[in-house]
């Protein structure tokens, strides 16, 4: 009997920033690919300036692990004021993909891998900042093969309300440029499986 894979992946950052969506969007995405998926969001006392976190399980079987986890795969980081208590769940082993353009902290995290990304200026470049989130989010993608390009872009079309549509073509570009920024960066999500891209 093969074990289950689970992966565990921890979003993280400012509320207004897009971390809930960006959740919502590699969730999805996971399970257009055909994945077992599980997701939690929480947020602060506030909309805007207040943390905001959202935790997903996305597994290859039925998953064992709630969407609440004392160990993760992954971190992605919009900003460092809320990263602590998410960088201190990450095993030997991980991943951590930072927004460098506003994650300022020196990070201190034996055997994981960190890697930056300039998600804020290559929204602007792309899109708008504020589909940074979705940058991050498409080039941890683009570096794990995690779930496809075309699964993300899909997922985001879902997921954007229809008071929001005008949104939806910037959001696409700002997919394939953080997907196409980190292409096959890192080990793959799913060992054994041809990449994502």
């Amino acid at each position: 009997m093969v074990a289950c894979m689970e992966r565990e992946i921890l979003i993280t950052g400012i509320g207004g920033q897009g971390v809930q969506l960006a959740a919502q969007v590699i969730a999805r995405a996971a399970v257009a690919d055909g994945r077992e998926v599980m997701l939690l969001g929480t947020y602060g006392g506030t909309m805007r300036g207040g943390s905001t976190d959202s935790c997903i399980v996305i597994a290859d079987a039925p998953i064992r692990t709630p969407p609440i986890v004392s160990r993760a795969w992954a971190v992605l980081a919009m900003h460092d004021r809320f990263f602590a208590p998410s960088g201190a769940k990450l095993r030997s082993g991980s991943l951590a993909f930072v927004n460098s353009d506003l994650f300022e902290a020196k990070l201190d995290l034996p055997g994981v891998r960190v890697l930056g990304v300039e998600a804020t200026r290559v929204a602007n470049r792309v899109a708008s900042s504020m589909a940074a989130s979705l940058v991050l989010a498409a080039g941890f993608a683009g570096a794990t093969g995690l779930v496809t390009l075309e699964s993300l872009v899909s997922a985001m079309e879902e997921c954007v309300p229809s008071y929001r549509r005008q949104h939806v073509e910037a959001n696409q570009r700002a997919l394939h440029a953080g997907f196409e920024l980190l292409a096959g960066q890192a080990e793959p999500a799913w060992p054994g499986e041809a990449s994502a891209a």
